[in-house]
């Protein structure tokens, strides 16, 4: 199974006032893990806006594990956990340096044309994609 990891200092203006990282930090944590995901892999995903399609989150489940605090690094894996015709689900975790889980979670895309937001198969748009989102997703379809 292909992981894709990117390292992410943690800034004070992302916790609260209890001293730990606001929940909703490990969203964006996460919208960074698939964009290097997606470079990985040798895609781009300007390159599919350019063209007019957008990949909208549909679902999203995450579990806190345990709490992350300002000056740690944390670790984002991030891989395919399944892909079809007009879905792909993306697996995470969120590690601290000693390598324990700060969290998990999965999160639900489509590909939608942004003009209409109607659903698009991604092996219409980028064939070569499709394929190795098929070849590296963890569970297949």
């Amino acid at each position: 199974m292909f992981v894709s990891e990117k390292q992410i200092e943690i800034r004070y203006a992302e916790t609260d006032q209890m001293g730990v990282v606001y929940h909703a930090n490990y969203l964006v944590w996460m919208e960074i893990g698939r964009t290097q995901l997606v470079k990985d892999v040798g895609f781009n995903y300007a390159g599919l806006e350019e063209q007019g399609y957008i990949s909208p989150v549909l679902d999203l489940s995450i579990q806190y594990k345990k709490a992350m605090r300002y000056g740690q690094t944390a670790t984002v894996r991030t891989w395919v956990e399944s892909h079809s015709k007009l879905k792909t689900v993306y697996g995470y975790e969120i590690l601290h340096e000693d390598g324990s889980l700060a969290a998990t979670a999965t999160s639900l895309h489509t590909l939608v044309k942004k003009d209409s937001f109607r659903p698009y198969p991604l092996s219409k748009v980028d064939p070569h994609w499709d394929k190795k989102y098929l070849e590296i997703a963890h569970s297949k379809n």
